[in-house]
């Protein structure tokens, strides 16, 4: 007989993918009978991203105005995020508390707690800046991964090349199940139009949308790049001459130049699984991606990759795919195809899988055999 179904805590920010993750994650969790209590830290959502949650039954948000792990460097505000987060699982009661970050795993919860890893400033250091030593003021963050990964009773990465990294750098006490990002945009019938898209933080080295302003004039197509073009110091806002800036978007706005653009590109030097190329890919794009681990364990023979720092490479893999319709087409058909992969419901199964063996009492843990827990470690 199955466990009845569980209460989670969880918490969220409401920046890019993580929001995206625990949205989905949430509506799918209560749609299968779960009671999810969404707590958001840092920033606080917008009203077209609470839009998306209202009358969804089983669902709580909570939002706060606790500092999110990488903004609060020396720890200012751990303790008052401790009290908070704790007083809520008092009064939620929940059967597991699903964390989107790391430094909350420390905290002593009474449920058992699931860590998901999205990303770490370590590993994007690694990747964007490994010439220049990790900054000495980011030693106590790095610890609180390290303590949140050893603290938590299992956590979860995106994909096996993510989670592989996490376990060489921090070595945690366990090993990590790798689950997949789902989604579950639907493709319309459009008539794909004669342009380029792309999307992320223009300030963000690890997008590094910057070489697609060095190759966009020689593509002879239309290069747009939605994404915020301030970063949070509220430096000088970016510009371009050869490319279109979009600036910051709806996400329905976003799909539905998906659903329009003939390619979509990622020159990323860092992504530890990339929901936009997910979103692109089930809209039909063709892909062209940077060659990086987790990319090419996501989209191997559906996309066309480039060396992230590779400019010319990607010019003419770009110039290529504008003019060969053929091979656009086939890419085309063939991302989408591979998108249906990673579905939301899919995912959603997966976590409730873990958070039935979470559940057990210790002692039987380690003689849980699910298959679907068995291919998710692998």
């Amino acid at each position: 007989m199955s466990p009845p179904s569980p209460r989670i805590l969880m918490t969220t920010d409401a920046v890019g993918g993580v929001w995206t993750f625990a949205a989905d994650l949430a509506q799918a969790l209560c749609r299968s009978g779960c009671e999810v209590r969404l707590v958001t830290m840092g920033p606080p959502p917008c009203a077209e991203q609470l839009a998306q949650l209202i009358g969804i039954d089983g669902l709580t948000i909570d939002i706060t105005d606790l500092r999110l792990e990488w903004m609060d460097l020396q720890g200012a505000d751990s303790s008052r995020a401790s009290e908070a987060l704790l007083k809520i699982e008092d009064e939620f009661e929940p059967d597991i508390v699903h964390l989107n970050g790391f430094r909350e795993a420390r905290f002593p919860f009474s449920a058992p707690v699931l860590v998901t890893a999205h990303s770490c400033v370590a590993s994007w250091w690694q990747a964007c800046r490994a010439h220049i030593p990790l900054d000495p003021e980011w030693r106590p963050y790095i610890e609180n991964v390290a303590a949140g990964l050893d603290s938590c009773a299992a956590w979860v990465a995106p994909t096996l090349a993510y989670r592989a990294w996490l376990e060489a750098f921090y070595q945690p006490r366990s090993m990590g199940h790798r689950i997949y990002n789902g989604c579950d945009v639907s493709r319309e019938q459009k008539r794909k139009q004669p342009f380029i898209l792309a999307a992320g933080r223009l300030w963000d080295e690890a997008k590094n949308l910057r070489a697609l302003g060095v190759v966009a004039p020689e593509l002879g197509w239309p290069v747009r790049v939605a994404g915020p073009t301030h970063a949070p110091d509220r430096g000088s806002e970016a510009r371009s001459r050869s490319v279109e800036l979009l600036g910051r978007i709806s996400h329905a706005h976003m799909i539905a130049l998906m659903q329009e653009a003939s390619i979509f590109v990622s020159p990323a030097r860092y992504e530890p699984f990339g929901l936009t190329v997910l979103e692109a890919a089930r809209c039909g794009c063709a892909l062209v991606l940077s060659d990086i681990p987790t990319l090419r364990e996501l989209w191997d023979g559906a996309a066309l990759f480039v060396d992230s720092e590779d400019t010319r490479a990607l010019s003419e893999t770009l110039l290529r795919l504008c003019k060969d319709e053929t091979l656009r087409r086939a890419l085309q058909y063939a991302a989408h195809r591979q998108s249906t992969r990673y579905s939301i419901v899919e995912m959603a199964d997966a976590y409730r899988a873990l958070y039935d063996t979470l559940r057990l009492p210790q002692r039987s843990i380690a003689k849980f055999h699910s298959p679907r827990l068995m291919e998710l470690s692998a």
